[in-house]
């Protein structure tokens, strides 16, 4: 039995038909975590478990798990929390439901910087990692994914692409850094999900194929559109108060910012790209097939 948390988010609804697919010639059943069940797609809710409910909630975790031989974790990042009770607090009825159920292996979605020097001041990087210990203590075998930048976070930009040709961003605007996309993640995920040989507890970093600045990307999307796309870099401090703006909570938001100065000062620098590390999408790949898309619509 696999029990997939999320299954609606970003991750969680590329990883869920992933499953699916696969499952069945493993042996394996699905259950899956969601507070809404009418949000899972079409045909999904007759070949999966459904357990209705936060997996933030100590008796919706304890009655997920039952029986569970892996878990794909995902802890979403509620802004309306501090980092604290978004991260290790929303994991720690999940890490005690772990162990009282014998949950033998854990896959979840976290961050890169372990290890670098900014590791302890990249608010909700060092929330995440936290998150991570919590769970890394259950006594399960535990799979850290160590993702940098989505290129998904962009999506966010579609209005302004189309509307003004222009995205923003707080980063360095020559600053390359690794970035992937989601459906790598998610296939990762299913692969450590279905081959339960590993042990212990380790970091997965996927970093994308290639490193990219905001001007790569700016490029990249004027090649794909056939319009002018420029990049407009934005202060932290520019964000924080359009962050309380919108009612972010305010250790939240400074979580945030923190994160953001933590990746301009080398926090998604620390793992070198192997074959191992790589992930297969291209910006370019990505870009045709979804961004796009979504800005010419």
């Amino acid at each position: 039995m696999i029990v997939i948390t999320a299954p609606t988010g970003n991750i969680g609804r590329q990883l869920l038909p992933l499953l699916l697919e696969l499952a069945p010639s493993h042996g394996e059943a699905l259950r899956v975590v969601v507070r809404d069940p009418a949000r899972l797609p079409d045909g999904v809710r007759e070949r999966v478990e459904v357990i209705t409910g936060s997996h933030g909630d100590a008796e919706v975790v304890d009655r997920a798990f039952e029986g569970a031989d892996a878990v794909f974790w995902l802890a979403p990042p509620d802004a309306s929390l501090t980092p604290e009770d978004a991260f290790p607090g929303f994991t720690r009825p999940a890490a005690k439901a772990l162990a009282a159920h014998g949950v033998g292996h854990v896959v979840g979605v976290s961050a890169l910087g372990r290890g670098t020097a900014v590791a302890g001041r990249a608010g909700l990087v060092t929330a995440s990692l936290a998150a991570d210990d919590v769970i890394a203590e259950s006594g399960v075998a535990y799979r850290a994914l160590a993702n940098p930048s989505f290129f998904e976070n962009l999506l966010e930009e579609a209005e302004s692409i189309r509307e003004k040709g222009v995205f923003t961003d707080t980063a360095d605007a020559d600053l390359k850094a690794p970035r992937v996309a989601v459906a790598d993640i998610a296939a990762v995920a299913a692969g450590l999900l279905l081959d339960r040989s590993w042990t212990g507890n380790d970091s997965v970093p996927i970093l994308g194929p290639q490193d990219l600045s905001p001007h790569d990307l700016a490029r990249i999307m004027t090649e794909q559109f056939g319009r002018p796309v420029r990049y407009e870099r934005q202060s932290l401090a520019a964000l924080h108060t359009d962050l309380i703006g919108y009612g972010v909570n305010e250790e939240f938001a400074q979580g945030l910012v923190d994160m953001k100065r933590a990746k301009d000062e080398g926090l998604d620098a620390g793992v070198t790209r192997t074959p191992d590390t790589a992930s297969p999408t291209t910006f370019e790949e990505w870009c045709a097939r979804v961004l796009k898309p979504a800005v010419l619509s």
